[in-house]
Order: structure tokens, then C-alpha cells, then sequence
């Protein structure tokens, strides 16, 4: 799952969000060198990325893109689930997107001094450009893919995914709304463990 899905998943608090939201810079025991709240976004990120691509539903859109973008296919149908997330979120959530939105970002702010460098490098675009808004349209998921790309040096060919997005557009939204519901169950249930 992608940024939206992760910190929907770490439940009200926001130590856990921020764990969850920049977990993927940090390696190994690092996350010991956190505190205890923000550890335990860490460990549910894990929990929720091991979960995820060892889902059949996952794997079955993933499928679909492998032949074109190879091992990109699932940082690519990351995205796209966080597309579907932000486009149904009023049946996941009673908050406003946009407000819940702005309320992590001021988090962001508010607890700047536990961000790693790389979060702290990341937040001036992702907030200016405001990704996490973006992802609720197609035109949005295709500059995020674009931008990605550019980080390849354009060699994922992920800026054209959004193509396979518009086909088979009913089968993903239909793949995510299987998937979703299993991984909120096992997210909440790790969360209840930590």
C-alpha cells in the first residue's frame, strides 16, 4: 500500500501514522532508535507490506502490469489502491479528506524533531504539491507516476501505467474493495498487539 493506505491504517494516533508514513527509510533495527509509538507505526508498516503482497488479490492486479513494468507492477498497483482509497474514502471513513489531510501534515510539523532526513527532504513537495489530495483523480495518480518514473530515470516506464489504470479500471476498483477489507482486519488486529 501506498502513503494514504498506511497512515488510514494506523488507527487515531499520530506517533503511529508518522511511524507507519515514513517506515520505509528506515532499515533493519533502526526503528528501535524511535520512540515507542512511532516503533509501532514501523512494525505495522512491515505488518501491512508483508501482508499485502502475499495477498491473491494483490498478486491477481499485479499480474495484469507484470509484463509491462516487471517488478515495478507493485509499487504501481500501491498507488492505484491508494487512488481507490482517496476516490471511496467517505465508505472507510467519516472524516473529511481534505481535513484529514491538512491534520497530518501539521503532525508533520508538530513532530518534525522525530522525522528522519529523508521525511524531513520529501514533506516541503509532497505538501506543496499535495500528494495525498492528488491521489483522488486519475490526473493526480498520473504526475505521481510520472514523477516516479523520473526517479528510475524513466527506465520503470511507470508514467504510462495510468493507461492500465483507465482499461481495466473496474477490475482494480473491485480488486482493491476484496483486498482492502482483509487487510483493515489484519492491520487492526496487529495493532491491537502492539
Amino acid at each position: 500500500m501506498n502513503f494514504l493506505a498506511h497512515i488510514y491504517l494506523s488507527g487515531d494516533n499520530d506517533l503511529i501514522k508518522i511511524g507507519n508514513f515514513m517506515a520505509d527509510g528506515i532499515r533493519g533495527k533502526q526503528f528501535e532508535n524511535f520512540p515507542k509509538e512511532i516503533q509501532k507505526g514501523i512494525i505495522l508498516h512491515r505488518a501491512i507490506d508483508t501482508f499485502t503482497d502475499a495477498h491473491p488479490v494483490f498478486r491477481e492486479s499485479t499480474k495484469r502490469l507484470h509484463e509491462r513494468y516487471h517488478h515495478y507492477a507493485g509499487v504501481i498497483v500501491d498507488i492505484f489502491y491508494d487512488h481507490f482509497l482517496a476516490k471511496n474514502w467517505t465508505k472507510y471513513s467519516n472524516d473529511n479528506l481534505e481535513e484529514y489531510i491538512n491534520l497530518f501534515y501539521q503532525s508533520l510539523h508538530t513532530n518534525i524533531d522525530f522525522l528522519t532526513e529523508r521525511t524531513k527532504g520529501m514533506m516541503p513537495y509532497m505538501i506543496n504539491q499535495n500528494w495525498l489530495l492528488s491521489y483522488r483523480t486519475i490526473d493526480g495518480i498520473s504526475q505521481i507516476l510520472t514523477q516516479m518514473d523520473h526517479r528510475t530515470k524513466n527506465q520503470s516506464n511507470m508514467r504510462f501505467a495510468s493507461e492500465e489504470l483507465q482499461t481495466f479500471y473496474t477490475e482494480f476498483e473491485e480488486e482493491f474493495s476484496l483486498f482492502f477489507e482483509d487487510l483493515r482486519l489484519h492491520a487492526q488486529e496487529k495493532l491491537n498487539t502492539l
